[in-house]
């Protein structure tokens, strides 16, 4: 039993150890692509508190039209914007002054929790009033329907985990691939020994019991 209940939380911190790794690879490849600064592809804003002191909210990628040097890379992101923002009937007014894209990276969404829900609605409306497309990128496909179409109903560009599909404005890889430039489902496929290998060593560490 102590072992079950070990293991039990030991794997939601491994859920989540993942979910901040696939962030931090999105990131990096969103930097290398476009030859962005690492203070170029990081996006934060401050919400005021009762007490009357701040509180720092971050999204988990950003990338800045007027950062990307390349020109030819600059056009395709930003007809990739474009496309994206008639799909969730953004304004074209609104769309017009957008500066660029700000990413909300999960390895999946099964929770219907209404907080993260209405958090991350939050955070689309800000990112509108600060110039940036806010985009959820899902390396999976386990998002639930319901939460799907609430997002894309609030303005909320989003991918999902589709493999196969030719189409960036609905598919993580084929946005990585056709638009960012690298093919990351393949980074996936080449390293999935390595990553499975390493993941099954911290839950076979989790459910063995204790020796005294």
């Amino acid at each position: 039993m102590y072992a079950a209940h070990k293991a039990a939380g030991g794997m939601t911190s491994v859920y989540r150890q993942i979910g901040i790794g696939c962030e931090k690879l999105f990131r990096t490849i969103l930097q290398d692509a476009f030859e962005l600064t690492a203070t170029d592809v990081v996006w934060s804003y401050e919400v005021p508190l009762p007490s009357g002191k701040t509180r720092t909210l971050r999204l988990d990628g950003r990338v800045p039209l007027d950062k990307i040097r390349d020109t030819v890379k600059r056009k395709r992101f930003h007809q990739w914007m474009r496309e994206s923002a008639d799909e969730i009937g953004v304004d074209r007014k609104i769309f017009a002054s957008l500066t660029g894209t700000v990413f909300e990276v999960r390895q999946g969404y099964k929770s219907k929790d209404s907080k993260r829900q209405n958090a991350d609605i939050a955070n689309a409306a800000t990112a509108y009033t600060k110039a940036f497309l806010p985009c959820a990128a899902i390396l999976s496909n386990q998002i639930d329907s319901d939460i799907l179409v609430r997002y894309r109903a609030e303005k909320w560009a989003v991918v999902t985990g589709i493999v196969g599909a030719n189409n960036p404005l609905v598919s993580t890889y084929d946005f990585m691939r056709d638009v960012v430039g690298y093919d990351m489902a393949a980074f996936f496929m080449r390293n999935r020994q390595t990553l499975r290998a390493e993941i099954e060593l911290v839950l076979k560490d989790l459910l063995a019991p204790e020796t005294t």
